[in-house]
């Protein structure tokens, strides 16, 4: 028989005595184990000390990391014990968590690998059913995140954003540390009442030590940034302020298609085959308005020749649908310019939006002015929300890879080991 400590190591468990091993006719590998006598009688939630108390359920099965291409299982009694604290429960054992049939390396193995790979993969490679991967992943997180409220000290700069998770309008909220690029607080739903949560969390301290928060223009997170953080300056996103300029512009676009077509001279009914010398080209205005959404929406240096060609056409056709495409234009440029460059070109921009007898770009500037000091302290302190976008599109990609989540703890739980500072080791590693 092999020796003992090269069975342990080959288990990777600790405090564990190996008593026999057996092969079944399944190819599996058993092994008999009990603790170590420091490591007996502990109660499984707290690992206190306990009284014994009866025999439970007997003898139970571990599935541990497999050796070679063989599964191997961990074999021993399972009794209970008389915690002062949480009463009859069964007794800890030092190579598995509480409530869980698996060791403590492989479910970091399952962790890790549901981390770059989908559910249904970990649960063919692991031999495992699928179901019991996200209870892992709970497990391993909340092992690893022994001091939660620590991700809250420091906090400077935040961004706030909400992101879709499920086809519905199924939302959640997310908080990223500026500094560190890490989520540090993500909860289901959206809305000042789900922000509020976050807040709430944190001491008078931590509040005060909050200076900047970076967001969209919603009247939820600004409503609760002042009730909670009033001494903290709120920078709008400048995605967010563009994209507001491209709908409106997307509206006058769709306006002047429908007048074009209004306006159109219907033409008589051509014969097959190839027109008369002499006759009139066919009037496209209506359809190239229709398919400029791309080029009126694209950076100008970043316009094909195609795209560049249906501008040109708009600029000779079109008075209302080029001057409302300029006003996009120069509202983009703001935010490539410094603080004081950019204020003037926005006093500029606003002037021009309210004569420019476009009823869209009139609302649009009084929607600019609400939010006039957010924009200025964006250019200020150059904070934006391209960080917390890209931590939504990872999110995003979890939840593909997994083909969704059943249980929002589960997923949430998944988020924090990929986006938060958690790092799941692998087995070798802890």
């Amino acid at each position: 028989m092999l020796n003992k400590k090269v069975l342990n190591f080959l288990l990777n468990v600790k405090h564990t005595v190996v008593d026999d091993v057996k092969i079944f006719d399944d190819d599996s590998i058993v092994f008999y184990v009990h603790p170590t006598k420091g490591e007996q009688c502990r109660c499984g939630i707290c690992g206190r000390k306990a009284p014994y108390y009866d025999a439970g359920r007997g003898f139970r099965l571990w599935r541990a990391t497999d050796i070679g291409l063989r599964k191997a299982e961990i074999c021993a009694e399972s009794y209970r014990v008389n915690c002062p604290e949480h009463g009859v429960v069964t007794a800890a054992v030092p190579w598995a968590r509480h409530n869980s049939r698996y060791t403590l390396g492989f479910e970091h193995t399952i962790a890790w690998l549901a981390l770059n790979c989908s559910k249904a993969a970990v649960s063919q490679f692991m031999r495992i059913s699928w179901n019991s991967v996200g209870p892992v992943i709970s497990r391993v997180r909340a092992d690893l995140d022994i001091c939660p409220e620590k991700r809250f000290d420091g906090l400077e700069k935040i961004g706030i954003d909400e992101t879709s998770y499920r086809k519905g309008h199924k939302y959640m909220t997310v908080v990223v540390n500026h500094d560190t690029g890490r989520v540090v607080w993500v909860a289901p739903g959206h809305g000042r009442e789900t922000l509020a949560k976050f807040f709430e969390l944190l001491s008078e301290e931590q509040r005060a030590a909050i200076r900047l928060v970076s967001a969209d223009g919603a009247k939820w997170i600004a409503s609760c940034v002042e009730e909670f953080c009033p001494n903290a300056v709120r920078c709008i996103d400048p995605f967010h302020v563009v994209e507001w300029a491209n709908q409106a512009l997307s509206q006058v676009r769709i306006g002047s298609w429908h007048d074009a077509r209004k306006n159109a001279v219907p033409e008589p009914r051509r014969r097959p085959g190839r027109p008369p010398k002499g006759t009139p080209p066919k009037d496209n205005a209506a359809s190239e308005i229709k398919h400029s959404k791309y080029a009126l929406g694209k950076n100008p240096e970043n316009l094909t020749a195609s795209q560049q060609a249906k501008l040109e056409l708009i600029a000779k056709t079109d008075n209302r649908l080029w001057r409302a495409y300029k006003l996009k234009e120069e509202l983009r440029i703001v935010f490539r310019l410094d603080e004081d460059a950019g204020r003037k070109q926005l006093d500029h921009w606003i002037k021009w939006a309210q004569h420019c007898r476009i009823p869209v770009f009139v609302e649009l500037q009084r929607k600019i002015r609400r939010h006039y000091e957010a924009i200025m302290a964006t250019l200020e302190n150059g904070l934006s929300n391209a960080r917390i976008e890209a931590i939504n599109n990872k999110i995003k990609l979890s939840i593909r890879m997994a083909y969704g989540f059943r249980n929002i703890g589960n997923m949430i739980d998944m988020i924090m080991l990929r986006c938060s500072e958690l790092t799941v080791p692998l087995p070798w590693a802890w």
